[in-house]
């Protein structure tokens, strides 16, 4: 199975340009542009420089042949660079747009005047050239994303890091309007938090594909102990993480076997994520614990949530897809004494390796194991997460307001001491008290998806600009808009 998230970003390349203004600088855009997405890794879809008078589209004509070049690449392309050298044709990008056919993102730049070059024969204008287009993308309800300044150079650090931005941000809308979230056996019945809507999800093209747990406990149950693919399981399990002396091999054994039938399940369904149901059917009935698969998927960027939380693990999704690291899912679990902005995130034993930072120690459930034995419960992976930047984002679907809702910000991971065992994220969030009063006063569950790095502005253009999702950015600065957007 191929995923979204491992695949090249293709973008195509449109230099926008008006025919009485210089078409020299078109050339230089076009090589400026496509020598940044060669460094990034990232693919182009452009016409020859022969297609059109400067390579350039400044006729509904020009229009017409890259948007039909564009419709021929549809399944290919995942964005759109528009690029204005100068003034631009403000009508011949939007008709291409909509000739297209495309409803991808749009990155939308435009290039600096030189102070001393501004006679008629050298000027720009694609200060104020922007504004028309913006403005007619606008009348025809498309929506684009800014670069950093309002102009740029295309040879500029600023612009590259802007392409770079941009392709995580066509990544994260890709991943998640063509989702299929994998929700392996029933709710936890403790935990009616975990509800959700599939139908909401299915509006935004999430699809949620479900099975009942006895079929991964049959499937599990059937491996051979000899078969190859165990036996690999079985290494990676023991070099993933340092396994406790006392563990026996049969439950090194059983945790091989759950891990590689709901793998199995996962690639035969085309599954981009999963939430599963943790507790305590597995223990009760199979005889382990599930946070190392969901951990070891986490690493491998499938991202996976415990107590089938089905909108956490579209969190996880969303913030590995814009990172392009693993992500993980945590409890808002503790105070941390009287400090007003710390708190302590936890779970089990589910984080990622590399989400801890160090190499973790894996053993039993702690809390489940003292009450339904530990020799049923290995399986947990623990550690406490290194100190580094974060970003933290939840998605909720909101039933009686019949619409999907979501939170996100960034905060620390500190070094502080918390001799709690299991995972442990001693996380520090500026005005935390205001964020714990926005998530109690608007229905969200306590587990929270959190990713290293700071990403939040990409998930926020993804979510808000592309997906619709009403969202809260904390500490973020606010849209300024004069009335809603409404897309065509």
């Amino acid at each position: 199975m191929s995923l979204i998230i491992n695949k090249k970003i293709t973008l195509g390349v449109v230099i926008g340009s008006r025919a009485f203004f210089s078409g020299a600088p078109c050339r230089q855009a076009r090589e400026d542009i496509l020598a940044h997405l060669g460094d990034l890794g990232l693919e182009a879809v452009i016409l020859p420089f022969e297609a059109t008078v400067n390579g350039a589209v400044q006729s509904i004509a020009d229009a017409d042949v890259y948007a039909k070049a564009f419709k021929a690449r549809r399944d290919d392309i995942d964005g759109l660079i528009i690029a204005l050298p100068n003034f631009g044709d403000e009508i011949a990008v939007a008709e291409l747009i909509r000739r297209s056919g495309l409803n991808v993102p749009i990155l939308l730049q435009a290039s600096n005047d030189d102070p001393t070059k501004v006679s008629v024969k050298e000027r720009r204008d694609a200060f104020c050239g922007k504004l028309s287009v913006a403005n007619n993308f606008w009348q025809y309800g498309v929506a684009f994303t800014e670069t950093t300044s309002h102009t740029c150079d295309t040879a500029s650090a600023e612009f590259k890091a802007d392409l770079d931005r941009f392709a995580r941000v066509c990544r994260t809308v890709k991943g998640l309007k063509g989702a299929r979230i994998g929700a392996i056996g029933a709710r936890t019945g403790a935990f009616q938090t975990m509800r959700y809507s599939e139908k909401l999800l299915q509006a935004s093209g999430i699809t949620v594909v479900t099975v009942d747990l006895s079929e991964l406990l049959g499937a599990a149950g059937a491996i051979a102990d000899a078969e190859p693919a165990l036996n690999e399981k079985l290494d990676r399990i023991r070099a993933y993480g340092r396994i406790a002396s006392h563990i026996k091999p049969e439950q090194v054994l059983r945790q091989a076997k759950w891990t590689l039938a709901v793998n199995r399940w996962i690639a035969d369904n085309g599954c981009d994520a999963s939430a599963i149901q943790c507790w305590r059917s597995l223990q009760d009935n199979f005889g382990c614990a599930t946070c190392l698969t969901m951990s070891m998927m986490g690493e491998d960027l499938m991202p996976s949530a415990c107590e089938v939380d089905v909108m956490g693990s579209i969190s996880m999704y969303a913030l590995a897809l814009a990172s392009g690291a693993p992500s993980a899912i945590l409890d808002w679990n503790n105070n941390y004494g009287l400090e007003p902005e710390i708190c302590v995130c936890t779970h089990c034993g589910n984080y990622p390796k590399s989400f801890l930072g160090d190499t973790p120690e894996i053993g039993e459930l702690d809390v489940l194991g003292e009450s339904l034995g530990r020799e049923k419960c290995f399986g947990a992976v623990k550690g406490k997460v290194k100190a580094g930047p974060m970003t933290y984002f939840r998605l909720s679907s909101d039933d009686r307001a019949g619409t999907l809702k979501c939170y996100l910000g960034e905060g620390e991971f500190t070094d502080d001491p918390f001799p709690m065992d299991g995972g442990i994220a001693v996380t520090k969030v500026s005005r935390l008290r205001e964020l714990m009063r926005f998530i109690t006063q608007n229905g969200f569950e306590h587990h929270v998806a959190m990713v290293r790095g700071r990403h939040a502005e990409i998930v926020n253009e993804a979510v808000y600009r592309y997906l619709g999702w009403p969202i809260y950015h904390h500490n973020g600065a606010a849209e300024p808009s004069a009335v809603s957007f409404k897309r065509s």
